[in-house]
C-alpha cells in the first residue's frame, strides 16, 4: 500500500510543482554582422563575438566525470542563420570513426554531434541535426508522441569539418528561414551532444543523468538572444523538371514539371502547395519478408508528406500496437502501385500554444484507384509544460467511392522530474470512425503507460479496436480485437565484479495478449531476455525465448501453395544474436531464430554485414535472410538478399545503389540513385531502376514483369 501511495504522490508532485527553469543551463548567441564563411576551420573574426559553452561534460557512461575529450562549442547569429561552431579535442584523432558521408544516413555508429532546437520553447516539437567528423549532415523532427526523432525533414543548412591535429572542429549554419519559431520570443530550448564511439561515451550540455535522451526537449537548456531573426516575405517556390524513358511501356519517353510553393501566413504558421508533384527520387523501399497474415508497415519517403510530419503524431502509439490513424503513405499509393497527385496544400506550425497539421489532396483517377479529394487536420493545445491534448481529423477512402470519416482525441503527459530525475509518460485517446462502414463497433480507444529510464524500464498499455472501426487513411492490421501490452526491464550497469566486461544488461520480461471483443484468446506471446547485452568492448550479445500462441479463424496461405489451417497453435522459440563493435569499419552481426510455427517448425538465419573504406567514402552493406519451413501442410523457403554499395565524392555527391533478390517473386530490383545537392534546396537527380514495378511495398504482392527506367529531375528552390 505504501508503495501505491509514493507512486500517487510522485505524479501529483510532478504534475502541480512546475519545474525550476533557474536550474537550466544557459547561453546567449552573439550577434554576427556579416555571414560567414562555412569551411570547418573556425578562423573568421567574427567567432569572437560568440557565445560560448566551455566543453560539454560526460553523460555515458559516468555522468559528471571527467574526460580528455574537451568539447567546445560557440553560438552566433544574424538576421537569417544560426551559426554553431564545433572544437572536438581527441587525444587519438587517427582513430576517428566515420562510416558514411551521405546525407540523412544515420551517425549512431560514428563520431559525431548532435543539435536540438526548440524553436518555440514548449518542451514538445524541436528539430534535431546531427553531423560526423566526415561532414555527413543528417537532420530529423522531433515529436511529443514518437519514441525517437524521426530523419524525415530536410532543413536548409551547411556543415564543414575539418582534421586538427589533437581532433576536429565543425562549422554550421542553420537558415533560420526554413525553420518554424516565434519572433516575438528570443529565447529557444538548446542541448548539444557528442559521441565517441570507440569509448561508447556521450558528453552534453544539460540533462546529465543517464535517464535523459537528447531528444527530452523538457531537459534542455536556453539558447538567448535569438530576436532580430527576419523570415523576409516568407515565399519559397521550387520548381522541378524531369524526363522519364521507360521503352518497354507504351509511355515510353515523357517529359513532366511541377511546383513546391511555400508562404509564411505568419512567422509561425506556413503554407505549402504543390502541382503535379513526382517523387521518383524517393529511395527505394527496403523490402521484408513477411510470414505473418497482417500487412507491414513502410516509413514515409516522400518529401512534401515528410515536412511537418512530426505536427501530425498522434498518441496511438504505433510501436506498441501496428495502428495509426495518419499513414501518408495511403495517400498517392495503392496496394504499393503508385497513383499520381494532381495537387495538394499543407499548413503547417504554431500559433500560440496551439500546433496546427491540415493536409489536403487531390489524386487522379486511374485503373486501381478513384480520383479522390484526401483530407487530414491536426490541432494540439499545449496546456502546460506536461499536459498536451488533441484532435485528429482524416476524411476520404483512397480506395474506394465509400465516404470515410476519422475523428480522435488524445492527451500525452510527459515529466521528466518524476521522484527527482526520472521520466514517466502518459498516454491516452479515443475515437470513432463515420461513413459507409458494416454493422459493428465503429469506436476505438487506448491508453499508455510508459517509464523509460536507465536502469528501470517499464510499460504498459490496452488499446481496444471495435469491428466496424475503419481509419481508411490509417494503418490498423488489427481491428475487432482488444490489445494489451506489458513489459518490465531490469539494466543492471556491472561496474566491478565477476561481469566487469559488461557494459549494461537488459533482462526483459515482455507479455503481448489480443482478444477479439468477446474476449476470446487470438493471440498472446511471453517474451523473455535471460542474458542480453552490450560489452565495454562494443560487442552484442543476445539470448531471447519466446512462448507464442495463435489462434487462426480460418485458413490462411502463407506462401504461395502452403496453406496454414484453421485451429488454436502454440509456439515456443528462440532467439540468439552476437555482433561486433559497432566503431570498427567493418562489422557483422548475426541472428538465428527456432523452434515451432504452426504445427511444423521454423529455422531463421540473418547476416548484416558492412564495410566503410577512404574515411567514409564508400560504403557497402549486405543483408541476408533465409527462412526455412517445415509444415505438415508442405514445406518452403522465403530468402531475402540485399546488397547497398554507396561512395560519396564529398558529403554533397552521392551515388548509391540498393540491389534486392527475393525468392518469392524471383526476381531482382536495382534501384541506383546519383544526387547531387548543388546547394540547400537545389538538387539534381539521376535515377536508374531495374525490375521495380512503381515501388511495390509487399513481398505478397505480385510483381508486374520487370520494367527498366531512366529518370533525371532537376529541383531549384527560389526563396525571398
Amino acid at each position: 500500500m505504501s508503495r501505491v501511495v509514493g507512486l500517487l504522490a510522485g505524479v501529483v508532485f510532478a504534475f502541480f510543482i512546475a519545474p525550476s527553469r533557474a536550474a537550466v543551463p544557459g547561453v546567449t548567441a552573439g550577434l554576427s554582422r556579416a555571414p560567414l564563411k562555412i569551411d570547418g576551420r573556425l578562423d573568421d573574426p567574427a567567432w569572437a563575438d560568440a557565445g560560448v559553452i566551455e566543453n560539454l561534460v560526460q553523460q555515458d557512461p559516468h555522468p559528471g566525470k571527467p574526460t580528455p575529450f574537451d568539447t567546445r562549442v560557440l553560438l552566433l547569429h544574424d538576421a537569417t542563420h544560426l551559426y554553431i561552431g564545433i572544437i572536438a579535442t581527441d587525444p587519438r584523432p587517427a582513430r576517428l570513426a566515420v562510416h558514411s558521408l551521405e546525407r540523412d544516413a544515420g551517425q549512431d555508429d560514428d563520431d559525431h554531434v548532435t543539435i536540438v532546437l526548440d524553436t518555440f520553447d514548449s518542451q514538445r516539437t524541436g528539430y534535431i541535426f546531427y553531423v560526423n567528423a566526415g561532414g555527413a549532415r543528417t537532420d530529423g523532427l522531433i515529436s511529443p508522441s514518437a519514441f525517437e526523432p524521426s530523419n524525415d525533414f530536410n532543413a536548409v543548412w551547411r556543415a564543414q569539418v575539418a582534421r586538427l591535429p589533437r581532433g576536429w572542429s565543425a562549422e554550421i549554419a542553420i537558415d533560420t528561414q526554413s525553420l518554424e519559431f516565434d519572433p516575438n520570443n528570443p529565447v529557444w530550448g538548446l542541448n548539444i551532444s557528442r559521441y565517441v564511439p570507440r569509448r561508447q561515451l556521450t558528453l552534453k550540455w544539460a540533462g546529465l543523468a543517464l535517464n535523459a535522451q537528447i531528444d527530452d526537449l523538457s531537459r534542455a537548456g536556453l539558447l538567448r538572444g535569438m530576436g532580430g531573426l527576419h523570415q523576409g516575405l516568407g515565399l519559397e517556390v521550387a520548381p522541378y523538371g524531369l524526363m522519364r524513358s521507360e521503352p518497354q511501356l507504351l509511355t515510353g519517353h515523357r517529359a513532366d514539371a511541377g511546383v513546391d510553393i511555400k508562404y509564411h501566413l505568419t512567422p509561425q504558421l506556413v503554407g505549402i502547395a504543390t502541382i503535379n508533384p513526382d517523387f521518383a527520387e524517393a529511395e527505394a523501399d527496403t523490402q521484408q519478408i513477411n510470414l505473418t497474415r497482417f500487412p507491414l508497415f513502410f516509413p514515409e519517403k516522400r518529401a512534401f508528406f515528410l515536412e511537418g510530419s512530426n505536427l501530425f503524431g498522434f498518441a496511438s502509439g504505433r510501436y506498441t500496437t501496428g495502428f495509426t490513424p495518419y499513414y501518408s503513405r495511403r495517400i498517392g499509393l495503392s496496394d504499393g502501385l503508385i497513383v499520381p497527385i494532381d495537387a495538394g496544400v499543407k499548413t503547417i506550425g504554431h500559433a500560440g500554444r496551439f500546433s496546427i497539421g491540415m493536409l489536403d489532396v487531390e489524386t487522379r483517377e486511374t485503373a486501381i484507384a478513384p480520383a479522390k479529394n484526401l483530407f487530414v487536420g491536426r490541432t494540439a493545445y499545449n496546456v502546460n509544460r506536461h499536459l498536451r491534448i488533441g484532435a485528429l481529423i482524416t476524411h476520404g477512402n483512397p480506395d474506394a467511392e465509400a465516404d470515410n470519416t476519422y475523428a480522435g482525441v488524445d492527451a500525452i503527459w510527459h515529466t521528466s522530474r518524476f521522484f527527482g530525475d526520472k521520466t514517466l509518460n502518459l498516454y491516452g485517446w479515443a475515437a470513432k470512425s463515420y461513413g459507409d462502414l458494416p454493422d459493428g463497433r465503429t469506436s476505438a480507444w487506448g491508453t499508455r503507460m510508459q517509464y523509460p529510464n536507465d536502469v528501470w524500464y517499464s510499460a504498459a498499455s490496452i488499446h481496444v479496436f471495435g469491428d466496424a472501426f475503419h481509419p481508411a487513411l490509417g494503418f490498423l492490421p488489427r481491428p475487432g480485437t482488444r490489445q494489451y501490452h506489458t513489459e518490465l526491464d531490469y539494466r543492471p550497469r556491472p561496474a566491478t565484479g565477476l561481469f566487469a566486461w559488461v557494459r549494461q544488461f537488459q533482462f526483459d520480461t515482455m507479455y503481448d495478449w489480443v482478444d477479439d471483443l468477446d474476449g476470446h484468446r487470438l493471440s498472446s506471446e511471453l517474451q523473455f531476455n535471460p542474458f542480453t547485452g552490450h560489452t565495454e568492448a562494443g560487442y552484442d550479445f543476445e539470448f531471447t525465448v519466446h512462448r507464442r500462441f495463435e489462434s487462426l479463424a480460418e485458413t490462411f496461405e502463407i506462401t504461395p501453395g502452403t496453406a496454414i489451417a484453421a485451429g488454436d497453435y502454440w509456439f515456443n522459440r528462440y532467439h540468439l544474436g552476437a555482433g561486433t563493435p559497432d566503431s570498427w569499419p567493418a562489422g557483422v552481426f548475426v541472428e538465428f531464430e527456432g523452434g515451432d510455427f504452426f504445427g511444423g517448425t521454423l529455422r531463421q538465419y540473418a547476416i548484416h554485414a558492412s564495410m566503410t573504406l577512404f574515411q567514409g567514402r564508400l560504403r557497402l552493406e549486405v543483408d541476408s535472410e533465409n527462412d526455412y519451413g517445415y509444415l505438415p501442410q508442405g514445406d518452403f523457403i522465403q530468402r531475402l538478399h540485399q546488397l547497398g554499395v554507396g561512395y560519396s565524392f564529398n558529403p554533397n555527391l552521392l551515388l548509391s545503389t540498393l540491389a534486392q533478390y527475393d525468392s518469392l517473386s524471383d526476381s531482382i530490383g536495382v534501384n541506383t540513385r546519383l544526387e547531387w545537392i548543388i546547394s540547400p534546396g537545389r538538387r539534381l537527380f539521376f535515377v536508374w531502376n531495374h525490375g521495380i514495378a512503381d515501388s511495390v511495398t509487399d513481398l505478397n504482392l505480385a510483381r508486374r514483369p520487370p520494367v527498366n527506367a531512366l529518370i533525371v529531375k532537376l529541383q531549384w528552390d527560389f526563396r525571398w
